[in-house]
């Protein structure tokens, strides 16, 4: 009887001592999390991608440990997710079929962008599309179609003055460009409330406007799907 009880009592005094163990451990879990926390985030801002897998990673992580899910966050990084598999999938169209001659993708943090020259899509000094043009433009509206983001389509011209015609100026001609490749858009099925246009004439030149080829650059159109900030 003797001997139970001492061995009880230093049962007792050895699970007290051990007790500091546990929340040692507990400590460095949770410090190492932290540092984990951090560390993503830091390489996440430089990296869209590596930005979707902080978001998923921290929103599991608050469900592990019984904390409330931030769910707009969790909601941004899934439309993250859809803006680059929409990327990926444009880029894949454009380089299998003819449209990779016709149509560039240049892509950032804030957009994806398609550019098309006037030659694809205008006859020179007009704004109504050539026939030629919808079937370029078809499958591009069928992927935006979608998505829910924002586009925005732009209309540039050269430098070159306008002398008669319908449009009096190159600014004119540029927004009424924009304009006829929007009201396509819409007639594809994209929800107008999506849909956004502006001109600026030669006021945003990407070639030289002293030659041909720079001109003919300067001529485009530009369609962005504008991602999620």
């Amino acid at each position: 009887m003797i001997y139970r009880s001492r061995r009880d009592e230093l049962e007792n005094q050895l699970n007290k001592g051990a007790l500091w163990a546990v929340t040692y451990g507990d400590l460095m879990s949770y410090l190492m999390i932290f540092f984990l926390m951090l560390f993503s985030f830091s390489v996440a801002k430089t990296d869209k991608t590596k930005s979707r897998k902080y978001e998923e990673s921290l929103a599991n992580i608050q469900r592990s440990f019984g904390g409330k899910v931030d769910e707009k966050r969790l909601e941004r990084a899934k439309a993250q997710e859809n803006e680059s598999e929409l990327e990926s999938n444009l880029k894949e169209s454009v380089q299998a079929s003819e449209l990779s001659g016709l149509v560039q993708i240049q892509s950032n943090e804030r957009k994806v962008k398609l550019v098309l020259t006037e030659g694809v899509l205008f006859g020179s000094g007009r704004a109504d599309l050539k026939e030629p043009a919808k079937n370029v433009l078809a499958p591009i509206a069928a992927a935006l179609k979608k998505t829910p983001n924002d586009i925005l389509i732009e209309g540039h011209t050269d430098d070159v003055p306008i002398k008669g015609g319908k449009y009096a100026s190159n600014w004119e001609l540029s927004m009424a460009r924009a304009y006829s490749v929007l009201q396509y858009m819409a007639e594809q099925g994209i929800s107008a409330k999506q849909l956004a246009g502006i001109g600026y004439g030669e006021h945003r030149p990407v070639g030289d406007n002293a030659n041909a080829e720079g001109r003919a650059k300067n001529r485009r159109i530009e369609i962005s799907l504008m991602k999620t900030d």
